[in-house]
């Protein structure tokens, strides 16, 4: 069953040169219980998807230009801003990728945790503490009772992030938007968080949509993935799927440059490059837009924009040339 469901999606931003298309037609769906890896380079898309869906964008400068994203059947791009305060973080939480400036300086830990409890399950101050408590206890921070009267910059990187995992699955959510919940962390803590999220999600019984630049994360986590370019979708499949058989040349190109430690004793091999670089937005090119970086790429790439098909059950691509290059 679906939960989430976004559906020609258009966002835009006005800049001094005009209108840039940061997101642009977008399809794409979370379903219950499932985790969603939605994929793709710095500037395809993906945290512009996700503030939407929260409704966290500002406006202006930017403007929902078309499309809809449904949540539970309900459209939210036209829900008051009191109706989404109560669905945002009750029904549906995120968590951001900078957890070093994502907490408030002045209030302790147990406070901004507390606060969205009152605010959506209409607890005392006590109760609301308490349970604080048994939020950093269910996110692995030792003695909760004494570091919830702690102040961010007492926490490391890691610990932070927990801490903001513990203050969005504060009041069980259905959903939980992960934005790079692992970018400013090393390497061993951010396999402490994706094993952490993947606990909590089969604990708590969430949907969980995590938007990562990082193939290796996705191989790790999804049950399905959406691979983003440039403001648009350009494949979809179920994770085994993909890595076995993607069809699109730019997922073709993440993948390879995730380096093979199994083939590293046998023979060395140079990682593989996407050549060029992503379009500007503001005014596109015409046709498919990872064309110019394309080495299977012939003229009518440039000439028509392919549409987003499904070449196989469950596996949807957008590129003319998807059969051919299988």
């Amino acid at each position: 069953m679906a939960l989430l469901e976004i559906e020609g999606l258009k966002v835009q931003f006005a800049t001094d040169d005009g209108w840039l298309h940061a997101v642009d037609g977008v399809d794409m769906q979370v379903d219950a219980g499932e985790t969603l890896c939605v994929v793709g380079e710095s500037g395809c898309g993906k945290s512009v998807t996700a503030m939407t869906v929260m409704k966290l964008l500002p406006m202006p400068p930017g403007r929902i230009a078309a499309g809809q994203v449904r949540w539970q059947g309900r459209d939210l791009v036209n829900v008051s801003a009191d109706e989404m305060r109560a669905i945002r973080a009750k029904e549906i939480a995120i968590v951001f990728q900078e957890p070093m400036t994502s907490l408030n300086p002045v209030y302790t830990v147990g406070e901004q945790i507390a606060e969205s409890i009152r605010l959506h399950e209409g607890l005392s101050k006590a109760e609301a503490m308490n349970r604080a408590v048994e939020m950093l206890k269910l996110v692995n921070i030792p003695t909760p009772e004494r570091r919830v009267k702690d102040y961010p910059h007492q926490f490391s990187g890691g610990m932070r992030q927990r801490v903001m995992i513990a203050i969005a699955l504060a009041c069980n959510p259905k959903l939980l938007i992960a934005d790079e919940p692992t970018t400013a962390l090393d390497v061993t803590i951010q396999a402490q968080i994706l094993d952490l999220l993947e606990d909590l999600k089969d604990r708590l019984g969430m949907a969980v949509m995590l938007i990562t630049h990082a193939m290796g994360v996705v191989a790790e986590v999804a049950q399905r993935v959406v691979v983003m370019y440039a403001g648009r979708v350009v494949e979809e499949a179920p994770v085994a799927e993909l890595f076995a058989h993607p069809r699109h040349p730019y997922t073709r190109g993440l993948i390879r440059s995730i380096p093979r430690i199994d083939l590293a004793a046998e023979h060395k091999q140079r990682l593989e490059a996407i050549p060029g670089g992503v379009p500007k937005l503001i005014n596109p090119p015409p046709g498919c837009r990872f064309a110019s970086r394309c080495k299977h790429a012939v003229p009518s790439c440039s000439a028509g924009t392919p549409e987003l098909r499904e070449v196989s059950p469950g596996h949807k691509v957008a590129c003319f040339l998807a059969e051919e290059i299988a």
